[in-house]
């Protein structure tokens, strides 16, 4: 399932508010195979969703082996964000799987604590996936944790 909702006021991230970011997303993948990123577009697209969709593809999230990538899309300018999420997860989740995290973050990004909404939705994302995408030993790391713009 692939989520997009709005948020309410500005929003400012600072270089250490990213490293905390990029933190929570290897505490998150210590849990499950599965592969997190965060991107931040200060554009404005017009359908967010499918900015999103064309983002996942272009920062090769599909190429991961279980098909395992979620990428969170935050696009500030028009106070939107998604969560995309490969085939390999849609195939083995509920459908109200994302639910509960688009809710926790939104109402986060609606209280002005966007560096709480985006790390703890990471985490959950984590600790959800490995139910179904557990942490192999032989497990590496796919894709980068860097944020992209």
């Amino acid at each position: 399932m692939n989520l997009l909702s709005p948020f309410k006021k500005g929003f400012h991230l600072s270089k250490n508010d990213e490293a905390k970011i990029v933190e929570a997303i290897a505490q998150a993948e210590k849990a499950t195979s599965g592969e997190i990123r965060v991107h931040i577009d200060n554009e404005i697209p017009t359908d967010v969703f499918a900015v999103a969709a064309k983002k996942f593809i272009d920062l090769e999230m599909h190429h991961t082996k279980d098909r395992n990538g979620v990428l969170f899309y935050i696009a500030p300018t028009n106070k939107k964000f998604a969560i995309v999420a490969d085939e390999g997860i849609n195939k083995v989740v509920p459908d109200n799987f994302w639910d509960e995290i688009k809710e926790q973050i939104s109402a986060d990004f609606k209280n002005n604590k966007f560096l709480k909404g985006i790390t703890q939705g990471i985490i959950s994302t984590g600790v959800y996936l490995k139910k179904f995408f557990p942490l192999a030993e032989d497990d590496t790391n796919e894709l980068s944790n860097e944020i992209s713009r």
